[in-house]
């Protein structure tokens, strides 16, 4: 007999004798996804059968029926859960109507480091999901059979508040932190990046939490302000957003918000599994009280804090004590090339581990606790094979690249020229001057490419015209180009590879530019074709009506890369478009 009079069976069993059913009670789509996190608990045991509910209560639960559904797990409707009894109920929340499921009730926390007090919802000042209002019974007996927590310490917050649930608390480390260590391997993270075309850049990961102290509410457009402020050579974006923050957005609101900053090329990861992996691939992060940057920080990650206060954070919480050693991004989008810099560069590893050791236990090994304790519940021997973290998934790809992009210049002293790209779409800073618009011309609008003064297109490549299909070439099409946009010193070229160009100014032949890689200590970097033609431009400009120089250096951020012109064979000159 459990503690508040369910009756377990002991051979995991109801008395019916039908297969031990194990229920997942979720009363919101965040709370699922802890859940599924379990799974691999269970995993190779075909003697249980699994089970989703929906908690009702929720303001958020409006997707959690669609994701276990996209999870591939059976439903059964609350009206019919609370009907029966059930060999074990797994919730990540307390809240909502738990009392009313029978079986052994084992309790996991949503998040990380209970660090909000959500004002409205329990006990004023207590910490969401450690508040006795919640975790008790209405005769103050514990509401769970078993409190499953991430580190001891979250044992003496609980034992502070109600010594009695203490004495059913087990430590078994946090499984979400487990597929985050088993992801951050050098192989895997660079698989993750490959998967979103990262390159040599730095990818810098907003945090947003919910409600109306996160990110995404207190500073809406930061998204756009850092894609318009950071260059697009050296950085890329992406933005996790708190499932409940969908939720309240809705998915067309959302969209429609990001659409500068998603044509900008921010990644948005699905809210479940795809954000972590673009958080392992992540090199800074910035990240308001949400706990998920506490997993980031636990990878050694640099961080920028982006929260201004509020009454949510904890004073002395984790995330508030994090929050406090890391520097700050500050409300001024023209400062955030410095702040992100100095943020990368003055990250001391190792710097923030003694705070994330306070927060997670059993680093490796947490999975096999939590099924030791899972299992006693259900009065059945585990599994013999070890229970592993499933691999997080490779993330999407991003959207594609800005169709424009408004194009600064530099001439050194040294002979480099030196390019630095922003999204045309996103009016850069007017105190630094744009030397040119550089537009793909099969991409971008009219409006575009009637004022850009480099128009280029990526090759499609060689392949067999069909029936009347012209198949024009780089010859034709860099003279066509020009044709049809006058006026004005112009380039029109073809990005034939990463390293082979093909372009011509108005009055010029067609010229050829072979591309060197940059090496690095890991091997090589390729610029980006259509950086390197603006620099290429302005070396033609520059020349004026002499003769285009042979070569040039052009600099992306801190790489350089050799480019060599001549005049393009006949064979470059049929190159296909």
């Amino acid at each position: 007999m459990t503690g508040d009079g369910r009756r377990a069976t002991g051979d995991g069993r109801r008395a019916t004798g039908e297969p031990p059913a194990v229920l997942f009670a979720a009363r919101s789509q965040n709370a699922l996804h802890r859940l599924l996190d379990t799974l691999p608990v269970f995993a190779g045991d075909d003697r249980l059968r699994r089970w989703f509910t929906l908690v009702p209560g929720s303001d958020f639960s409006l997707d959690a029926l669609d994701a276990i559904e996209r999870a591939g797990g059976r439903t059964i409707p609350w009206s019919q859960a609370t009907g029966r009894s059930f060999a074990l109920v797994v919730a990540a929340s307390p809240k909502g109507g738990l009392r009313a499921l029978r079986g052994p009730l084992a309790l996991l926390p949503h998040g990380a480091g209970f660090n909000k007090s959500i004002p409205g919802e329990g006990t004023e000042d207590s910490a969401s999901g450690l508040d006795p209002a919640h975790l008790l019974l209405p005769d103050g007996a514990p509401l769970a059979d078993l409190y499953a927590f991430a580190h001891p310490s979250h044992v003496s917050r609980l034992a502070a508040a109600d010594p009695h649930a203490a004495t059913r608390s087990k430590v078994v480390g946090d499984p979400l932190l487990e597929r985050f260590l088993d992801a951050d391997s050098a192989d895997r993270r660079d698989r993750y990046r490959a998967a979103l075309r990262t390159g040599a850049r730095r990818l810098i990961v907003l945090l947003s939490t919910w409600g109306r102290e996160s990110l995404l509410r207190r500073r809406p457009s930061l998204p756009a302000e850092l894609a318009a402020a950071l260059p697009y050579d050296e950085y890329q974006l992406a933005l996790v957003v708190h499932p409940n923050e969908r939720v309240h957005f809705g998915t067309l609101d959302l969209e429609q918000h990001l659409d500068p900053a998603r044509r900008a090329g921010l990644i948005l990861p699905a809210a479940y599994e795809e954000w972590a992996s673009v958080a392992v691939a992540a090199d800074l992060l910035v990240s308001d009280h949400g706990s998920a940057a506490l997993y980031a920080a636990a990878l050694d990650r640099p961080l920028l804090g982006a929260y201004d206060g509020g009454d949510e954070l904890l004073p002395g919480s984790p995330m508030a004590t994090l929050l406090d050693r890391v520097p700050r991004l500050g409300p001024d989008p023209s400062d955030a090339p410095r702040a992100v810099a100095e943020a990368l560069r003055g990250h001391r590893p190792g710097s923030v581990r003694p705070l994330t050791d306070t927060v997670f236990a059993e680093h490796g090994h947490g999975l096999e606790r939590l099924r030791e304790e899972l299992y006693a519940l259900l009065g059945l021997e585990p599994p013999a094979l070890p229970a592993r973290p499933r691999p997080l998934p490779d993330p999407s790809p991003p959207p594609t690249p800005p169709s424009a992009f408004a194009v600064r210049v530099r001439h050194d002293t040294d002979g480099v020229i030196r390019v630095t790209r922003h999204p045309a779409h996103l009016v850069p800073s007017p105190q630094q001057p744009i030397h040119h618009l550089a537009a793909e011309t099969d991409r971008a609008g009219t409006r575009d490419t009637q004022g850009a003064a480099l128009l280029y297109r990526r090759a499609d490549g060689p392949g067999p015209a069909h029936g009347d299909t012209v198949v024009r070439t780089a010859d034709a099409w860099t003279y066509r180009t020009l044709e049809e946009h006058p006026g004005g010193r112009r380039t029109a070229a073809v990005a034939v590879s990463a390293t082979h160009c093909l372009l011509r100014i108005r009055t010029g032949p067609l010229l050829s530019a072979r591309i060197e890689p940059c090496p690095v200590p890991e091997g090589l970097v390729y610029a980006d074709p259509a950086a390197v033609l603006s620099a290429v431009h302005a070396a033609l400009l520059a020349a004026g009506d002499g003769p285009p120089p042979g070569s040039l250096t052009c600099a992306i951020g801190d790489r350089r890369f050799a480019v060599r012109l001549s005049p393009a064979s006949s064979d470059e000159a049929a190159v296909p478009v």
